[in-house]
């Protein structure tokens, strides 16, 4: 007698469990600061299990809602130090990200990102994807998004 396909998904959950690995599915929770309702399109982390995915900071004073004053370096210190807020928010920090990934606006500017970044993460690092593009929104010079778990 053929099996039916519909049978097959099934009949291979059923295997899983009675082997001992069958895993309950994830949750996924979209996150915002308590009490904030963005007008932006995107939240700004989703956890999954273990894993804090953070969506892309640039160098805004939470303060002034603008961006920093005093260039690339001062842009790229307040984007870390956002990183490093938004990640106490969910009870994770800086030794928790497994990786960043890094959009300049000038590649140039890699060397003394590269100084600064140092200064943020210590040994060993995160893994990391770095490169440039035209423009950032709100003409920042540097974004970053991250990835941590625990």
């Amino acid at each position: 007698m053929p099996r039916s396909k519909a049978a097959l998904p099934a009949l291979f959950a059923l295997c899983l469990a009675n082997t001992g690995h069958a895993e309950e599915p994830q949750r996924i929770e979209f996150l915002n600061p308590a009490g904030t309702t963005s007008k932006l399109p995107f939240s700004e982390a989703v956890k999954i299990g273990n894993q804090l995915i953070l969506s892309g900071q640039i160098g805004i004073s939470p303060k002034t809602n603008k961006l920093v004053q005093g260039g690339f370096s001062a842009e790229t210190k307040q984007t870390l130090e956002n990183i490093k807020q938004t990640l106490a928010r969910y009870d994770y920090q800086m030794k928790d990200v497994v990786k960043c990934t890094v959009i300049l606006t000038d590649i140039k500017n890699f060397p003394e990102f590269n100084s600064i970044y140092r200064e943020a993460f210590a040994y060993p690092y995160p893994a990391r994807t770095t490169f440039a593009a035209e423009s950032l929104a709100l003409n920042a010079q540097i974004e970053i998004d991250c990835i941590a778990a625990k």
